[in-house]
Formats: C-alpha cells, sequence, structure tokens
C-alpha cells in the first residue's frame, strides 16, 4: 500500500507565497521522480515542477523564476514554493511520485495524491 499525501495550501494573498509539502510512504523500494502538478477550474491538470532523482528540477514556464521544488530523499518528501502568487496560481495542486515497488522491478507507477486547494486572493 502506498500513499501520497499532500499539505499546506489553503487562501494566500496576492503577492504573498505558498509552500507545499508531499510525504510518499508505504511500500515503496525507490523514488524515481517526484512533482506537483495543478488543475485550475475549468481547466486540465497542467504540469507546475518535477523532478527526477539525480536529476534537473523542471520547471513550467508560468512558475519559472518564482518557483522552486526540493526533495528530502531521507523522508520521500517533496516540497514546493511559488512566490509573488497571483489569483492565475489559483488550483488545486497535486503532488506525484513515481515510484518503484520491489527490487528489481523495471515498472515504474505513479501515484498522486488527493491535492490541495490554493486560493489567491487579489
Amino acid at each position: 500500500q502506498v500513499q501520497v499525501v499532500e499539505s499546506g495550501g489553503g487562501l494566500v494573498q496576492a503577492g504573498g507565497s505558498l509552500r507545499l509539502s508531499c510525504a510518499a510512504s508505504g511500500s515503496i523500494f525507490s523514488i524515481n521522480g517526484m512533482g506537483w502538478y495543478r488543475q485550475a477550474p475549468g481547466k486540465q491538470r497542467e504540469l507546475v515542477a518535477v523532478m527526477r532523482s539525480g536529476g534537473r528540477p523542471n520547471y513550467a514556464d508560468s512558475v519559472k523564476g518564482r518557483g522552486t521544488i526540493s526533495r528530502d530523499n531521507a523522508k520521500n518528501t517533496v516540497f514546493l514554493q511559488v512566490n509573488n502568487l497571483t489569483p492565475e496560481d489559483t488550483a488545486v495542486y497535486y503532488c506525484n511520485a513515481d515510484l518503484t515497488l520491489r527490487p528489481g522491478d523495471r515498472t515504474e507507477f505513479r501515484y498522486w495524491g488527493q491535492g490541495t486547494q490554493v486560493t489567491v486572493s487579489s
């Protein structure tokens, strides 16, 4: 059983910052990547930032220069900080983890968290 659980979010004023956390737990052999996506009302889910193990972060253009993704590998946790928020950042933010569940298993599984609402007021 694998769980991916986000925390943080809430109501933030424009110009403020958000910091989200996400932890993966359960029967995991390795975490190959973790990332953040978001879905605004009436829109498709979109990438915000992702980080593969041993790789460089990849950011959506919408958060480049404002966002920072980081990982604590010892705690199977990923963080997202976005500064200088605007109402366009309002969305449900989802965390994902790309996992290998067993040693020697080449199959990678993607797990999603339940999402956390971020609302930016103008």
